[in-house]
């Protein structure tokens, strides 16, 4: 099976729905849109005051499977958050709780201990061990079964029952990103038994799932819909409503009309197009939070035209972020020179990274300077390739930015659309990416944590798609990912960030939060990232 990447986020057919689905580069947000500036980012909705018998909530796509190892992506990790636990948990505001794990211990740099709540049932009622820990961590290490978050895992010696209800995982070497990723899929518990008895059908319509959230899964209607139902023996608190249907809505438009017609109650990643319909509404409200989410360019091949730095850094300087992101999420978007959004220095003395992040590239355009680097690089009238896709206007338009940057500093770009199973084959597949030199792709994090980003490009990583290799990067990033302090981690990450911005291995485009819509019937629901990583349909009920 193949891995695909975080950035798979412009992979599918509704995903510019998701991502950016921008409205043109250069464009002004239309009359009536809310800039950055305007907008008030929230944790959450309003809490519930009340139950429900349920609530539908539209999702753009179909997930593919719901077996944790897999679940990369918004539509598998927004229904499998309600069904499925890990060892901790993401919270609204994007720090670290208890999930199953009632307690972690790091008893030396590369040993963390977890003691697992008593008394947890499984849906199928059987009730957690420790033995169901360590098997559904050591999947991740089989690489037969090839899990999407095996990078986690990178510096995983052993995961060992050492008591009824502990694990102990032991590292090669300390990893600070490791606990971190215990929240999100990487430390997802299902029950071993049942993993075992479904083989390749456990997280399928045709299979099913075994584990402890606050719904269990239930009626699967292929291409349609898929219910949850509301699992009476949580051992956490009651979920508010009696089932959650998720309707695969991948046509934007059907879907904002869904939302105002009260078709569906909430959705996740509203399209930017449809923003200032839905905030005039009438039958709910558009809420927004941190998505921890950047829109870039991918450079996939560090030979041909790109193999000289200076072209990569005259492309950063030709593009018109300013006015791409005026078009982005219909002037929500804010342009960016960052691989990452400020919220992930959270913990990190500002005095302390400021002189390093204040010498990332200008995001004003410079195409003189730009100019200047082409012909000191010979580069003038050489080609280079972008990929596109019809799979929506974000790619497409963010190619066309860059052919447009090319062509105004003497570089003749190509833009070369592909089928969207090729698209997303560009995030999995390094033949797929031969023949080109650039493609659009929106990242967001699954901790919060900036090291998550810019171990990227470490030697060898999944996601280095051009292959960089520095043994000056290496050792930073490993120097970095060794450090559990996040203030002194924080600060060797922003001199990743320097050397990552200095070689242009990836050009950042833009940033911007997340949204949420809720009809009248309903609130709770959270309006940051959390969604993906924890159980947060309990939540939503009645106001």
């Amino acid at each position: 099976m193949p891995i695909p990447s975080r950035s798979r986020r412009l992979a599918g057919p509704a995903a510019a729905a998701l991502a950016l689905m921008l409205t043109g580069a250069g464009c002004a947000a239309p009359a009536g849109g809310a800039g950055p500036a305007a907008l008030h980012l929230s944790a959450a909705t309003p809490p519930a005051r009340g139950d429900i018998d349920g609530f539908t909530w539209a999702l753009y796509a179909e997930p593919p499977v719901l077996d944790y190892l897999y679940a990369f992506d918004y539509p598998q990790n927004t229904v499998l958050s309600n069904v499925c636990e890990s060892l901790m948990r993401w919270t609204p505001q994007l720090t670290l709780e208890p999930g199953l794990a009632e307690k972690a211990t790091q008893t030396d740099p590369t040993t963390w201990v977890y003691d697992l709540r008593p008394g947890v049932r499984f849906h199928s009622g059987a009730t957690l061990t420790a033995d169901d820990a360590v098997a559904s961590l050591n999947r991740h290490l089989d690489p037969e079964l090839g899990s999407y978050w095996v990078e986690d895992f990178r510096n995983v010696a052993a995961v060992e029952k050492t008591g009824p209800l502990q694990i102990t995982v032991r590292l090669t070497t300390p990893d600070a990103l490791f606990p971190q990723a215990m929240a999100n899929s990487a430390g997802t518990v299902a029950r071993a038994v049942t993993m075992e008895e479904q083989g390749k059908a456990f997280g399928t319509a045709d299979g099913g799932l075994d584990c402890t959230g606050p719904f269990r899964l239930g009626e699967w209607e292929q291409g349609a819909s898929l219910r949850l139902d509301r699992f009476d023996g949580y051992w956490g608190k009651r979920a508010k409503a009696g089932h959650v249907t998720f309707a695969f809505l991948p046509d934007s438009a059907a879907r904002t009309n869904a939302l105002l017609t009260g078709e569906v109650d909430g959705s996740f990643a509203v399209p930017p197009e449809s923003m200032s319909r839905l905030r005039a509404a009438d039958t709910g409200r558009l809420y927004s939070g941190e998505s921890l989410t950047t829109v870039n360019l991918a450079v996939a091949d560090l030979g041909g035209t790109l193999a000289d730095v200076r072209v990569r850094r005259a492309l950063m300087l030709a593009l018109d972020r300013e006015g791409f992101a005026k078009g982005a999420m219909r002037g929500a978007a804010t342009p960016t020179s960052s691989l990452v959004v400020k919220e992930t220095w959270r913990g990190v003395p500002p005095e302390q990274v400021s002189d390093r992040l204040a010498a990332l590239p200008p995001v004003q355009r410079d195409l003189d300077q730009a100019r200047r680097l082409i012909d000191e690089a010979g580069a003038r009238g050489r080609k280079v390739t972008v990929a596109s896709s019809p799979l929506g206007p974000d790619v497409a338009l963010l190619a066309t930015a860059v052919q447009d940057a090319g062509r105004r500093i003497g570089l003749d770009v190509e833009v070369r659309t592909v089928a969207p199973d090729g698209f997303t084959a560009l995030f999995s597949d390094p033949e797929a990416r031969k023949g080109f030199d650039l493609f659009p792709y929106t990242y967001y994090l699954s901790v919060t944590d900036p090291l998550s980003m810019y171990a990227n490009f470490r030697t060898g990583q999944f996601e280095n798609y051009a292959g960089y290799s520095s043994p000056a990067y290496d050792a930073l990033a490993d120097e970095a990912s060794a450090e559990y302090d996040p203030a002194k981690r924080g600060v060797l990450t922003a001199g990743l960030a320097r050397l990552a911005a200095d070689e242009a291995l990836c050009l950042p485009v833009a940033e911007y939060p997340g949204s949420v819509y809720l009809g009248r019937r309903i609130t709770g629901a959270p309006t940051t990232i959390s969604y993906m990583y924890a159980p947060w349909a309990a939540e939503v009920g009645a106001p």
